[in-house]
């Protein structure tokens, strides 16, 4: 799998628990909520690290166009490290923390719409397959390395295992996900 499937895999695991949040936070869960903002913490923190130290590195003196984008990209980072810094200081399922995941959740969903219409075709274009392959199995160490589950530890399951736990996911575009990509996408715990 290439790098841009893996990162748009972990876009869509993180959609799936941005569905979920929203879900508890109509059903006033404030225990479920807690328990969800710290995994999208957790991923928000291992994906941004993979894009920062690996991926935009490498892809960003491509194009001057690619460079634009890595550079947005960076700032939106940061304004999701000062929100989830910010939200980590406040009380869970109060009115402000409730606030602020929305509007972490909001700026996470524009940043990863951008990258997936406008970095990632881009670089598709500027990059050999077999350098977005080498560089798929780099981002999968360095998430291996930081204690997040990969692909490894999915792929032997079956598709109807994959499918069911996407479901429970609530992972966007599961049904016309093939096994490679469902393996890539759901979390093994």
């Amino acid at each position: 799998m290439d790098a841009l499937q893996l990162l748009t895999a972990d876009h869509n695991r993180v959609r799936g628990l941005f569905t979920r949040f929203k879900a508890a936070h109509e059903g006033e869960d404030v225990a479920q909520m807690t328990a969800l903002a710290a995994r999208i913490f957790e991923e928000l923190t291992v994906h941004t690290t993979i894009e920062e130290e690996i991926f935009y590195p490498t892809v960003k003196p491509e194009t001057d166009e690619i460079t634009e984008s890595v550079d947005e990209g960076l700032q939106e980072h940061h304004v999701v490290k000062v929100l989830m810094g910010e939200i980590s200081q406040l009380e869970a399922g109060s009115a402000d923390w409730v606030a602020k995941m929305t509007v972490l959740i909001e700026s996470v969903e524009h940043h990863a719409g951008e990258e997936e219409t406008d970095l990632f075709p881009s670089v598709r274009t500027n990059t050999a397959q077999d350098a977005l392959e080498a560089l798929g199995k780099r981002l999968e160490s360095r998430k291996a390395a930081l204690g997040a589950p990969t692909m490894a530890d999915t792929i032997d399951l079956t598709k109807e295992e994959l499918l069911s736990k996407a479901r429970a996911q609530e992972i966007p575009g599961r049904s016309k996900m093939t096994k490679t990509e469902l393996a890539a996408t759901v979390d093994p715990r």
